[in-house]
């Protein structure tokens, strides 16, 4: 062989060395910037915001009620546990509407599923968070899974509520797992939670969280203030 054939060989050898480490590259960045994009959004199961102590309710509690069904003044909410304003309200304004007039018996207060959010995506966080949420209710527990979900959410869609995460909030509530696993995996209240939002559509439902007093929808289209809810409720009570 020639020197000179040689020196095309090597050559040649060396172009297909060059290639082959520009395509390791290329998939080695392909696959870093997938992890970089995925790894974010997805919070680790044990990575759990756990509720510092059980909510305090000086009310009946009935699955997702609470208070006196026979109140004068009913207030009922259509809720996505997804919902970024759905946790405004429920941390800041709903305690107040609790403790001033559901504790002292002047309202019946009413929770209601509205799961839309995953309505155009395969992953269905927010049908599963409802449904865990009913069979946190079956063991008289569905206050605290609420305020657990809220407290553990980390935006729409990006795996705050997987399955395994569910699961998990309810063992660290300390449910009976056998039961609110079996409960879970057949999606037993699926029924229930279709009605809530069928109800809510007739209702004129578009967005949550939405907040009926006595029927009348306070503030569409809003987040109601607790002043809001608190004039038309006393409104509602006519000065009892």
């Amino acid at each position: 062989m020639s020197k000179r054939q040689e020196l095309r060989d090597k050559h040649r050898r060396q172009q297909k060395q060059q290639r082959l480490i520009i395509i390791i590259m290329v998939i080695v960045g392909a696959l870093l910037l997938t992890a970089a994009l995925i790894y974010p959004s997805i919070k680790p199961v044990g990575d759990i915001t756990p509720i510092t102590t059980p909510r305090e309710i000086n009310a009946p509690v009935n699955m997702s009620t609470m208070g006196n069904p026979d109140a004068p003044v009913k207030v009922d909410v259509w809720e996505d546990f997804q919902c970024p304003a759905c946790k405004q309200y429920s941390e800041q304004i709903e305690p107040q509407i609790i403790k001033n007039y559901v504790d002292t018996g002047k309202v019946f207060y009413t929770f209601h599923h509205y799961p839309f959010i995953d309505s155009q995506v395969t992953t269905k966080e927010s049908n599963q968070a409802a449904n865990a949420s009913m069979c946190a209710g079956a063991q008289g527990r569905f206050w605290d899974y609420h305020d657990m979900l809220f407290s553990n959410w980390n935006g729409e869609n990006q795996g705050s509520f997987s399955n395994k995460r569910l699961i998990a909030f309810a063992d660290s509530l300390g449910l009976k797992m056998s039961e609110f696993n079996s409960c879970f995996s057949q999606n037993q209240f699926k029924a229930e939670i279709d009605k809530d939002f069928t109800d809510g559509k007739d209702q004129g439902v578009s967005g949550t969280p939405s907040v009926f007093v006595n029927g009348v929808h306070i503030s569409p289209g809003y987040v109601p203030s607790y002043v809001d809810l608190s004039n038309a409720i006393d409104a509602a009570l006519g000065g009892q």
